[in-house]
């Protein structure tokens, strides 16, 4: 029976744009470029867009048709979207990786994103002009270390903006926050993209020209295609640049009515990401990057994949070579997008939790709103605080329960829902043709894919739970457990609840 939805979505348009938005975050402009640097360039784009066709797209369609499956019953969060696709009472709690990794996410997310928005301050004051690259790499490392009260007062504004919007409602806050943002967003890209390419070898300090960057970028080195790790590397940067397996994307879809498009929706949002990735996010930081420092000098500095030491140390001293005005405008845009790319992200990490407390508990919107932000407030200051905390949240809920989760979505859906009726869900109301091979890749090739996946990278795990530990890393490893914990009691009190009525 389909019951009536509390909120919808305004329009197409801002369903696309918010998926999009919660897919294209601070890996898109950071962590993409120094992965693809580092696994083989050009080359990487094959086990790249091998994983996007054979584990994205799939996973795309399933989690939007569990999200609008759920959103029929009244479901936006996936403890009871499990639920209501399999009878077992595990399902539900399996579900909990849904609420879980939002919330542990947003913890040390919406401090990365504070970054963004007090760099591009500094930015706009015109700080990094004349400071060497050092300079700005000990202003880098002092602020990350608390060396001032400003991280915090940052933080703290970050998560205030964040819970407010989310008290809005979908339509006049996580969708409006979307319409402004990636358009915004989309704009600097470009304008960034084309100085960073158009640069020229002589002026203003340059070394090489733009197109030397890209052409090193994009240059393969075959042998890599061979190298397991590439192809892992290749793997983890999907889950992480399409949020998948982390349960936002089934909120998001929960929201649409019964007969609404998911098809053409799902493939919109996603194609959006890669372009931003792809394209944008390829053209901004390596051709500037390369440019003045050269091609092995970048290598060497993108080492770990992860990229925050050109984006936030190294291109604000690069922008400051292009005199005072340009400087700052380029700041500004390079920050601002990092921003808006972060906060429409961190926005649908909220939106499962407070679903999750509306559904059960008959929380109002404003009520669920606070009460995230209060929760990321108390998760986040172990992350603030301490490094090791940071990377042991990262790891543990930003990469191994996404896989963990996303096994046992694919698993539910294809195998315990069964592929008849979820096929039905995926192409119901589509406006595009949904190749029919994918139907077989979604039931097979995608479970055996992240099968693989998972067993490649257990080694790792046992090698990271049996190496020695610092109290911090044991106390970031208790409180992750007690959050699975807590959220697993939540969600036994709202079944019975359901049972008792």
């Amino acid at each position: 029976m389909s019951i009536k939805q509390k909120e919808n979505w305004g329009s197409r348009l801002g369903l696309i744009l918010a998926m999009a938005g919660s897919a294209v975050g601070l890996g898109n402009f950071l962590r993409f470029p120094a992965q693809a640097v580092q696994n083989g360039g050009g080359a990487f784009i094959i086990p790249y867009l091998t994983c996007f066709v054979l584990m994205g797209i799939p996973l795309l369609y399933v989690e939007w048709a569990m999200g609008r499956h759920g959103g029929k019953s009244g479901q936006h969060s996936t403890p009871f979207i499990f639920g209501s696709m399999g009878k077992g009472f595990y399902w539900k709690y399996l579900g909990v990786f849904g609420i879980f990794t939002n919330l542990a996410v947003a913890a040390y997310y919406c401090y990365l994103e504070s970054w963004t928005m007090s760099w591009a301050y500094h930015s706009a004051a015109g700080h990094f002009m004349g400071k060497t690259q050092a300079e700005v790499s000990a202003f880098f490392n002092s602020y990350i270390g608390l060396g001032t009260p400003e991280p915090v007062v940052f933080w703290l504004l970050c998560l205030l903006l964040n819970t407010w919007i989310l008290s809005r409602g979908l339509k006049g806050g996580v969708e409006l926050a979307s319409k402004i943002g990636m358009p915004l967003l989309l704009l600097f890209g470009v304008v960034l993209a084309v100085r960073g390419v158009t640069l020229t070898a002589g002026v203003n300090g340059a070394v090489y020209d733009g197109v030397v960057g890209l052409n090193h970028l994009w240059q393969p080195d075959f042998s890599s295609i061979w190298n397991p790790v590439v192809w892992r590397n290749a793997a983890g940067q999907i889950f992480f640049t399409l949020s998948l397996g982390m349960g936002s994307i089934q909120c998001y879809a929960s929201y649409v009515r019964p007969k609404d498009d998911i098809a053409l929706n799902a493939m919109s949002a996603g194609w959006m990401n890669e372009f931003v990735e792809v394209v944008l996010g390829s053209a901004v930081i390596i051709p500037i990057a390369v440019g003045y420092l050269g091609v092995d000098k970048v290598v060497e500095m993108t080492k770990g994949g992860s990229g925050f030491g050109i984006g936030f140390m190294t291109l604000p001293y690069l922008f400051a070579q292009w005199g005072p005005v340009l400087s700052a405008l380029s700041g500004m845009m390079w920050f601002g997008l990092l921003f808006f790319a972060g906060i429409t992200s961190s926005l649908a990490m909220g939106t499962p939790c407070m679903g999750f407390m509306e559904d059960n508990f008959n929380w109002g919107r404003t009520k669920a709103a606070w009460a995230f932000g209060f929760a990321v407030l108390l998760l986040g200051i172990p992350c603030v605080l301490s490094q090791e905390a940071f990377g042991e949240f990262d790891y543990w809920v930003g990469t191994i329960s996404l896989v963990i989760f996303a096994i046992a979505e694919i698993i539910l859906f294809a195998w315990v829902f069964g592929m008849e009726k979820g096929w039905e869900e995926i192409t119901r109301g589509a406006d595009i043709a949904v190749p029919a091979a994918f139907k077989h890749i979604i039931k097979y090739v995608t479970p055996l894919f992240l099968l693989v996946v998972f067993i490649g990278s257990l080694p790792e795990i046992w090698a990271t739970l049996t190496k020695p530990i610092t109290p911090q890393v044991l106390a970031a490893r208790l409180l992750l457990a007690g959050l699975f914990a807590a959220i697993s009691g939540l969600v036994y009190a709202a079944n019975k609840k359901k049972v008792a009525l």
